[in-house]
């Protein structure tokens, strides 16, 4: 099942309304489970012996006064492993319903950050299927001016228009729904074929050892800030973090560093303002090797991705991390504005050419209408997207789902 089909599924699911689990035991159960108990405990107390000795009853009263309280223990006690058993029950569907919560807020984190670029999508669609009279030369020249216009990139435009052409499927679609939903098909399924063998999980040392991620970019497009999430979140998963503040061009990048630092209790390695910046990274990468610390972050400089002397900078700083470290940096993520559209896919070339990417910071995704920037990258540049903002609080970054980043996208558009 292909992932325009999940999706589908998906949307046209009834999600079951959330139950709350009832208690084992109503309130008078439990009353009556508890007056039991005590008149049990009161009646076990008066033994066979004391209660002939007393006169209550003769021996063979007291005899059979002694099995009937067994009998009630017994059923006490079989009542009490049965509320047991509910309250493990009861335990567990607790636990699948709070997993099922954290899948819902994944989805509506997606849902709510990607509602510009929905609607954006739908906009673009709605004017384009507005003229939409039959299949002919004009409608795929539309089509590609839509879809250019969308930023899924003019390489994609032509595939999706030329491959469109060759099959019958629009010829048979009538109605502009129809139409509109074999577009978005063609969309998705290129988009998935892409991205077979993508590898989006981040790679960390082996054997406990220091691991070392890269940031690269250019000023502006939030990866200072980007490093600063990151660290709250391994830090609060547990891990030991050091970042290395070796943006030492840009005035109050050290600074800023300083002060996500100091939010999310991470120490930072900075020097001088306009200090060499291999120098700090030569430092951090000793201090975070020799003090075993689980994680270095190192911020780069960002000027002009066309500036031959950062390029050299950077190679710069990887040949002093693997003198120190040879197996590192473990990861190089290249921070992009998705605002900029079709310019950050032209970021992603200069920086892959030069800096070994291993995937990419999609960052102020929620601000945008240009989320078709996603389809163009992995088309174009076939590099993972690793991570994805939706806002300014640590929390707001997360992990790139494909399929999630598709429902999000597309959701309000297909029938």
């Amino acid at each position: 099942m292909g992932l325009f089909d999940i999706f589908r599924k998906k949307k046209n699911n009834v999600e079951p309304e959330s139950t709350t689990t009832s208690e084992s035991l109503s309130e008078s159960q439990s009353e009556s489970l508890s007056q039991s108990n005590s008149e049990t405990t009161t009646s076990s107390a008066l033994t066979q012996p004391v209660m002939e000795q007393v006169g209550l009853v003769d021996e063979h009263e007291a005899d059979e006064w002694s099995k009937a309280l067994d009998k009630k223990s017994e059923a006490i006690h079989d009542l009490s492993e049965s509320e047991s058993e509910s309250e493990s029950e009861s335990e567990s569907e607790s636990e699948s319903e709070s997993e099922i919560e954290v899948e819902r807020n994944e989805q509506q984190v997606y849902d709510e950050g990607l509602k510009k670029s929905r609607t954006g999508f739908a906009e673009r669609f709605n004017r384009f299927l507005a003229n939409f009279r039959t299949v002919d030369e004009d409608f795929f020249e539309d089509l590609e001016e839509t879809l250019v216009g969308a930023d899924v990139g003019f390489d994609m435009a032509i595939k999706i228009s030329d491959e469109l052409r060759e099959e019958v499927k629009l010829a048979n679609a009538k109605r502009k729904e129809d139409v509109r939903d074999v577009i978005i098909k063609k969309m998705v399924d290129l988009y998935e074929a892409d991205g077979v063998n993508e590898d989006t999980q981040m790679h960390f040392a082996p054997n406990g050892s220091t691991t070392v991620i890269l940031f690269v970019g250019v000023n502006g497009v939030g990866k200072t800030t980007t490093i600063g999430k990151l660290a709250s979140k391994y830090q609060q998963a547990g891990k030991s973090v050091l970042l290395a503040a070796a943006d030492t061009f840009r005035a109050g990048a050290t600074k800023q560093l300083q002060e996500w630092g100091e939010r999310a209790n991470v120490p930072v390695v900075a020097g001088k303002e306009k200090a060499d910046p291999a120098s700090v990274v030569f430092e951090a990468v000793a201090k975070a090797r020799d003090e075993h610390y689980d994680i270095l972050f190192v911020d780069t400089a960002g000027r002009l991705q066309n500036n031959v002397n950062l390029m050299q900078e950077l190679e710069k700083m990887k040949r002093i991390i693997q003198r120190e470290i040879p197996d590192a940096p473990h990861e190089v993520l290249l921070v992009l504005d998705a605002t900029t559209g079709q310019n950050a896919l032209q970021q992603a070339k200069l920086f892959k050419d030069s800096s070994d990417v291993t995937g990419i910071v999609l960052t102020k995704m929620d601000g945008t209408a240009k989320g078709g920037i996603v389809f163009a990258i992995r088309n174009e540049m076939h590099l993972p997207v690793k991570w994805i903002g939706f806002g300014e609080k640590a929390s707001d970054l997360r992990e790139f789902k494909p399929d999630e980043f598709v429902y999000g996208l597309f959701k309000e558009l297909v029938s």
